[in-house]
């Protein structure tokens, strides 16, 4: 195969660049061989695929990249995966703001650490449960094994695990096992080393966020008079807890948030990993242009390195279809 790559989505911005080049290569090596499979199978083998750099990631961006239908968002579920529809309120457009700062997921542990103390939340929860720990990956598992909701698994949060940071020693302690086994068991090759862990913010930042996206999808399906303050106000509160319990933001981020929201976003919030990357603000229709001129005086104009790559960095965007495969008649 000899293939020609070219591309418009800035790289290590957050808006699944990397996603969008394996799953690029997992449809054209289909179609050069003459093989089919489905989106959903094509999604799980990409999102399978990525994992062999080192990102432990999960598989939204793969998913999103093949089941993309123009004209509405997407709820998706994993386990199996499925996708449905959630039709938005008109009236507001979302609009991507890149902070300019690169994050390279899969060149640092910064990513790869809060999987691993989501992990280790699972594992510590699903022990205090008397589930079987061991088999525990993601903090899903422990709602479904348990039954409960999502409000109810963040009083759990609360009941059983404290907000200083836990050393490794203290979770061999709970869990029973050794340090070593931590490390060859638990953790991914880039987190071996490292000696402490936030597993009551990253639990209570994962199950809150959840809550706010079946929040989201309630609002959209109901369409009330106020949807795009409430919808707004959900993405304010999301930020909050990517900035203040997953710490997954940066200045620059926090930056640019209070800039969207200053010039007349309804609602602003980090998007993809965070640590750099790209803002996504719902903006009212009818200022949009203005909001956009704004922005990029107060972010980019001030900056002659954002400058420069403001031209890709700063559009407001609709839900578009996923990947296809165009062939010459």
């Amino acid at each position: 195969m000899n293939c020609l790559l070219d591309g418009t989505i800035p790289p290590s911005s957050g808006l699944s660049s990397s996603s969008a080049l394996v799953c690029c290569a997992g449809l054209v090596t289909l179609t050069a061989n003459g093989k089919t499979l489905s989106k959903v199978e094509l999604a799980e083998i990409c999102t399978k695929s990525e994992r062999y750099i080192g990102t432990e990631g999960g598989g939204m961006d793969q998913s999103i990249s093949f089941l993309a239908e123009e004209g509405t968002a997407k709820l998706i579920k994993f386990n199996p995966l499925r996708a449905t529809d959630v039709r938005l309120p008109s009236g507001a457009a979302f609009v991507i703001a890149n902070s300019c700062v690169e994050m390279n997921k899969a060149a640092t542990s910064h990513y790869n650490i809060r999987v691993m103390e989501c992990r280790l939340a699972t594992k510590l929860l699903s022990k205090s449960k008397g589930l079987d720990w061991e088999k525990m990956l993601r903090l899903h598992d422990v709602q479904t094994k348990l039954g409960v909701s999502l409000e109810e698994m963040l009083t759990i949060v609360e009941e059983v695990l404290h907000p200083e940071p836990y050393s490794a020693e203290e979770i061999c302690k709970c869990l029973g096992i050794s340090l070593e086994e931590l490390r060859s068991q638990i953790l991914s090759q880039n987190t071996q080393d490292v000696s402490t862990f936030k597993l009551y913010q990253r639990a209570k930042h994962v199950y809150s966020e959840a809550a706010r996206v079946l929040e989201f999808k309630k609002i959209c399906s109901e369409a009330p008079a106020n949807a795009l303050q409430l919808l707004g106000e959900l993405m304010n509160q999301s930020y909050i807890s990517c900035r203040e319990m997953y710490e997954c933001s940066c200045p620059e981020l926090d930056r640019l948030v209070d800039i969207c929201l200053q010039f007349g976003a309804i609602g602003s919030r980090l998007t993809g990993a965070g640590w750099g990357g790209c803002t996504v603000s719902m903006v009212p229709t009818d200022k949009l242009n203005a909001f956009l001129k704004d922005v990029k005086k107060a972010y980019y104009q001030s900056d002659v390195q954002r400058l420069a790559l403001e031209k890709n960095s700063l559009f407001a965007t609709k839900p578009g279809r996923g990947a296809l495969v165009f062939v010459e008649a």
